[in-house]
Order: C-alpha cells, then structure tokens, then sequence
C-alpha cells in the first residue's frame, strides 16, 4: 500500500469529486521531485499515490481542480490547490481535500 492516499469530496454537490488529476512530488536539496501522477477514481480516492516508504520530507500534493469544474460544469475559482504537508515517520499519511467551487479546505486524515 502507497503511504501517501488523497480523497477528494466535492462538497457544493455532496458527493466525490471522481476524475481529479493529482500529482505527488517530494522536495529534496530544494528542488521538487514528480514521484506520482494518478486520477481521483468514481468514490473520489486515490489510493496507490508514490511508493511503499517515504522519506522524511516535505511532500506537495497539486490537484487540478479547473479540469475537475469544467467536466461537472462549475465555474471554479481555485483552477489548482496544492498541499504542501511534512512527513517526519514512515507512517500512513491520508490528506484528504474537502472542495467546493469558491472554498477548500483539507486535513491529516486516517
């Protein structure tokens, strides 16, 4: 299992925000690193997201929010959210993105 996972609810509409493209990166010497690239699925998850360790770090999460609006047809705001969160153990992070058209908000998950 990745120990990174996101879930994105779609909170204007009530339901999960499926076909969010996100990506994963990791910032080492300063400079940020693609490890990941996925698709929310139809419950909004992604589940496999980066490897099966990390290392201690700073993490970016960026979620293409305007492709997300404009294929359920809201106007959006925010076209990008990007989380920038820290991992200091190799435990299971869930970062979970609560989404509306003018408003995000997100957590550390379980």
């Amino acid at each position: 299992m990745s120990q990174i996972t996101t879930h994105v609810l779609d909170t204007a509409v009530g339901r999960p925000a499926a076909g969010v493209p996100v990506t994963l990166e990791h910032r080492a010497s300063g400079t940020w690193t693609l490890l990941d690239q996925a698709s929310t699925d139809a419950d909004g998850r992604v589940g496999q997201l980066g490897t099966e360790s990390l290392e201690p770090g700073d993490y970016r999460l960026s979620f293409d929010t305007a492709s997300y609006f404009a294929a359920t047809g809201q106007a959006g705001f925010f076209p990008e959210v990007t989380l920038v969160f820290a991992v200091v153990d190799a435990s299971h992070h869930h970062v979970p993105l609560l989404l509306s058209p003018f408003a995000f908000s997100s957590y550390r998950g379980s």
